[in-house]
């Protein structure tokens, strides 16, 4: 038997989802429904189901923030598939195949034609994840739907023993590479995660976190002042932290003017 979980904050279109869906496919379990997107995510550890439906429009945390995080190092992720009412972009998107879309309202038609997409994938042999197509996807609905945030990474999901901690990124004061993790440095500690910087970097708003080495990302609001170092590199200060962080000299032109 295959699970599901559904995130909408609108209780009345989980029903007929949850309604439309028992009759399309019986032994398809709804396991969890969460109503926006964090919620969604602590909902996922627990029950680890086949497959999310997700509203791309909820609260605090949108569906497109919520799939970046959904699943992330597992062996096989879980098939996302976004609810959406704005169909003249998101279609588009969808059609490249990462992802799969259910319109509003649900029509039973494009419904069915889903689960069956989804009772496809879901007998094929699980594939290694693959974050490239989907990833894709994200960023051009979240430019074209033009999300709250736009294309940039707002939250780090990071396992903190049996839990999950999710992380605002603006909280975050830098990134460091250590071995085959990346510390996730805060003013009231740090975390480890498996996302490598340069795959961070992409991920990041460009005004507001500066990679200052191959191992290293700071965000700007951090930095206190840069002092010269040895052989062209810098060190940099940060606010109210003892430790500095080594400037590259292939990234020293970032503080040139200041």
């Amino acid at each position: 038997m295959h699970t599901a979980l559904i995130a909408d904050d609108e209780p009345l279109l989980r029903d007929q989802l949850k309604l439309r869906l028992g009759k399309l496919w019986p032994a398809l379990k709804i396991v969890a429904e969460a109503t926006q997107g964090a919620e969604a995510l602590t909902l996922y550890e627990a029950h680890e189901p086949d497959v999310v439906f997700l509203d791309i429009h909820m609260p605090v945390m949108s569906g497109i923030e919520a799939a970046r995080l959904i699943g992330r190092g597992r062996e096989r992720r879980a098939h996302v598939v976004f609810v959406t009412a704005f169909d003249e972009y998101a279609v588009q998107a969808f059609e490249r195949g990462a992802v799969d879309y259910v319109l509003k309202p649900f029509n039973e038609a494009r419904l069915a034609a889903t689960v069956e997409r989804l009772q496809e994938r879901l007998a094929e042999p699980a594939e290694s994840d693959d974050q490239g197509p989907l990833a894709a996807v994200l960023r051009q609905l979240s430019e074209k739907m033009q999300l709250p945030g736009g294309v940039f990474l707002r939250w780090i999901k990071a396992s903190v023993g049996q839990t999950v901690r999710l992380i605002p990124v603006e909280d975050v004061l830098y990134f460091q590479s250590d071995d085959k993790y990346t510390r996730v440095v805060m003013d009231d500690g740090e975390v480890l995660i498996r996302k490598p910087i340069k795959e961070l970097i992409d991920e990041l708003d460009p005004d507001r976190f500066w990679q200052i080495h191959r191992a290293t990302i700071v965000n700007t609001r951090a930095i206190a002042g840069v002092m010269r170092g040895l052989r062209d590199q810098a060190d940099l200060k940060l606010k109210d932290r003892p430790e500095t962080l080594t400037v590259s000299r292939n990234y020293t032109h970032l503080f040139k003017q200041m």
